[in-house]
């Protein structure tokens, strides 16, 4: 999203109007929030599957076909006003039953700047809820309210990096995976963008914003928390937790799993196409923080006037700092305190060693992200140059055109572009798990390609998303296309026996074994479904050995 500016260094209202209607909101981009309602009179509170209680206060979802969905439950209060920057805050509490029937806020976020096409596949747009700084809410799915049952309980962090996309997409819809699974499902709304993740403690903020690097990962805690001392009223187990998460959530999983703070809140964690070994430095955050009070024309002396700033102009002023720097990216701070080190570097982290994991990659991740759909020959040479070196750019062009002789320029680049990025960056936090001597991580890669265009998209980012969740209806899976729905019971059960025991393996999958950096034994979901040791081995060895 290109914002509009009237004076160089600031943002106008403008800009963000305009990105406003684009998302189909008012300028205010809000919505009322769900109003707690009377209790029925007479009605016994327990007992009923429409209603649940939570430690603020009773809430009453709907019920389909025995799967209930409770929506918009807030974990935490308001992050506006004079909590913006600060750390999570409880959810304050309701008399009466809250309506939980109806998605709650998203975060405050601008509109997908690229890719408008990869943007319209995933159906990113369709987001609802509205925006607003009072998005701190979980959605929950369970076939049973209380009863005593004690089911295991998959929560799912969104994609869209850092700073787009809710829980309330309907890719993440928990019903399927909660029916198929006699599981409970929640997905998480938290802070994103430059509202949970501004690093401004070095900045000569004040101290209350001290963790303003930080607060969209302490938003996930304070979930995790919540999960902890609720979701058994929801027929979840508080003991038996598994966190996943694709691209950003990927990212998200893999930082949770370095805090301090979210042991023992997680039991379980799947990584997929986010592979996180590193994040931001302070350093990195204090220059983009900087950057961005520039934008605003404000000094570091008027840096508390940031808590008054509209928050609109807030996030126009983020897409444009973002379109205009591509390295200004507002994601969490290795602050040393409540993240103490990089997640996956030097080493995996000690503090989950007992966590086993899941981690994963697509095929063609590279797709989502071509600049140029059209490539020519002329055009794979030169992007090969910059992303190989010149020397080395007619030896990596030979060697995938010799493996894909008819694949088009655009989908070898992406392709090149996967094996050199995120699939060594998934096999080094594999690696170095499985070196922590711990619990185990399992590895696999999809390469079934998407039916939408098999030729353009190849199996793209995200095109196990919908899948994990038991749901093979999108177009980026073919509309229910048959073996989208097999990869849907083969996907959704592994994570279901994972969530239920740590080992993924059974109900018509071939052995899995865990990842050992000796074997590289990896579950490879494509035209059939195969365990392989050391997929694209070719292409490993050619990226580790060319000269530099």
């Amino acid at each position: 999203m290109n914002s509009a500016s009237d004076t160089p260094g600031t943002v106008s209202r403008r800009g963000f109007v305009t990105t406003a209607s684009m998302l189909g909101l008012g300028a205010a981009g809000v919505v009322a929030a769900p109003a707690a309602v009377a209790a029925p009179d007479g009605a016994p509170l327990r007992g009923r599957p429409d209603l649940a209680e939570t430690s603020a206060g009773w809430v009453r979802g709907r019920r389909n076909d025995g799967i209930g969905a409770f929506l918009g439950i807030p974990y935490g209060g308001s992050t506006g006003g004079a909590n913006r920057f600060r750390p999570p805050t409880a959810p304050a509490p309701w008399r009466g039953i809250r309506d939980a029937t109806g998605y709650g806020h998203v975060a405050p976020q601008p509109l997908p700047g690229a890719r408008l096409d990869y943007t319209l596949l995933i159906d990113w747009l369709n987001q609802p809820g509205g925006q607003d700084e009072d998005c701190l809410v979980l959605n929950v799915w369970t076939p049973q309210t209380g009863g005593g049952a004690r089911r295991p309980v998959l929560v799912s962090f969104h994609g869209g990096g850092f700073s787009t996309g809710s829980g309330n997409h309907r890719g993440f819809d928990g019903d399927p995976l909660a029916r198929f699974g006699d599981v409970v499902v929640v997905t998480v709304n938290h802070r994103l963008g430059l509202l949970g993740f501004l690093h401004l403690a070095d900045l000569g903020a004040p101290a209350e914003w001290a963790t303003s690097g930080v607060n969209g990962m302490l938003d996930a805690v304070a979930a995790l928390r919540w999960v902890r001392d609720n979701i058994a009223n929801f027929g979840g187990d508080p003991n038996n937790v598994l966190v996943f998460g694709q691209s950003g959530g990927g990212a998200k999983t893999s930082t949770l799993l370095a805090m301090p703070s979210a042991r023992g809140l997680l039991h379980r964690a799947a990584v997929q196409s986010g592979p996180t070994l590193t994040l931001a430095s302070r350093e990195t955050g204090t220059q983009n923080a900087s950057r961005l009070l520039a934008r605003l024309g404000l000094s570091t002396n008027r840096i508390t006037d940031l808590r008054t700033v509209p928050v609109q102009i807030l996030v126009a002023a983020q897409a444009a700092l973002e379109a205009g720097t591509p390295a200004a990216q507002f994601t969490p701070v290795v602050d040393g305190a409540a993240i103490p080190t990089n997640p996956f570097a030097p080493g995996a982290p000690e503090v989950s060693r007992n966590v086993p994991m899941i981690i994963s990659t697509t095929r063609d991740e590279g797709t989502a992200f071509a600049a140029n759909a059209d490539l020519t020959e002329a055009g794979l040479l030169t992007a090969v140059q910059n992303l190989a070196g010149a020397a080395n750019a007619a030896t990596v062009i030979a060697a995938y055109r010799d493996a894909y002789p008819d694949a088009a320029p655009a989908l070898l680049l992406a392709r090149m572009t996967t094996d050199s990025g995120i699939l060594p960056a998934a096999r080094t936090q594999a690696e170095r798990k499985a070196a922590l001597g711990g619990a185990p991580a399992y590895m696999y890669l999809f390469t079934w390609p998407s039916p939408a265009a098999p030729g353009r998209w190849g199996a793209t980012h995200g095109i196990d998303v919908a899948l994990t969740f038991h749901n093979a209806d999108a177009p980026i899976t073919g509309n229910n296309a048959p073996r989208a729905r097999q990869l849907a019971t083969e996907l959704a059960g592994a994570w279901v026996r994972f969530a239920r025991t740590g080992n993924p393996n059974g109900a018509g999958l071939p052995h899995w074994p865990a990842y050992d950096p000796a074997t590289r034994h990896t579950l490879v979901l494509g035209e059939t479904t195969t365990t392989q040791s050391d997929p694209l081995q070719r292409f490993r060895l050619l990226w580790a050995n060319l000269p530099r």
